[in-house]
């Protein structure tokens, strides 16, 4: 068995060991900048030979491009009926939380948040120190308790629309903590 010598990169001039199935025509290492040199350098190689030159040029390369976008029209253009976010739907599972102790009616952070924006939540969780989805979910339905509390949104068969809430005090001196 003979050893393979060690080569000097063209490019980062370090030496390295070449593949030895390729190692009489390799002279860049594998480093990304200089498989990219290796491939800048093959590539301006081939395009200076004559016959290389107006390889995909002229009316035929045109009429064969053209006849292909014939066949496969809009590849190159997003279809509006392509979704934009890369997972799944999520599908609602049930809870192994029966804690009858808290009167909200799920605590599952996908129930309630499901269609709001991953914003949202890391907000959520940045305001709150949470990690987990519960603690989360049960952070989210607070604020949204508050929400609706401060905008009044809840009031039943009054129609003069009374500012009572459950609010702690009329003018807090800072927001409550969550």
């Amino acid at each position: 068995m003979t050893r393979i010598k060690r080569k000097k990169c063209r490019n980062c001039k370090q030496l390295f060991p070449p593949d030895p199935r390729n190692a009489q025509r390799q002279w860049y290492c594998s480093k990304p900048e200089c498989r990219k040199a290796s491939k800048a350098s093959s590539q301006e190689k081939w395009l200076q030979k004559p016959e290389n030159r107006d390889y995909f040029r002229g009316p035929d390369n045109v009429q064969r491009v053209q006849q292909w976008r014939k066949a496969n029209p809009g590849y190159s253009r997003k279809t509006k009926n392509t979704p934009d976010a890369l997972q799944d739907p999520l599908i609602e599972q049930p809870t192994d939380n029966n804690d009858d102790s808290c009167d909200f009616t799920s605590n599952a952070l996908q129930d309630s948040l499901i269609m709001q924006p991953a914003v949202l939540i890391g907000l959520i969780a940045h305001l709150t120190g949470f990690a987990l989805q519960d603690d989360i979910a049960l952070a989210a339905q607070r604020m949204q308790q508050l929400g609706t509390d401060i905008l009044n949104l809840h009031h039943k068969g009054d129609s003069h629309g009374s500012k009572t809430s459950h609010l702690p005090g009329k003018n807090p001196k800072g927001p409550p903590t969550v």
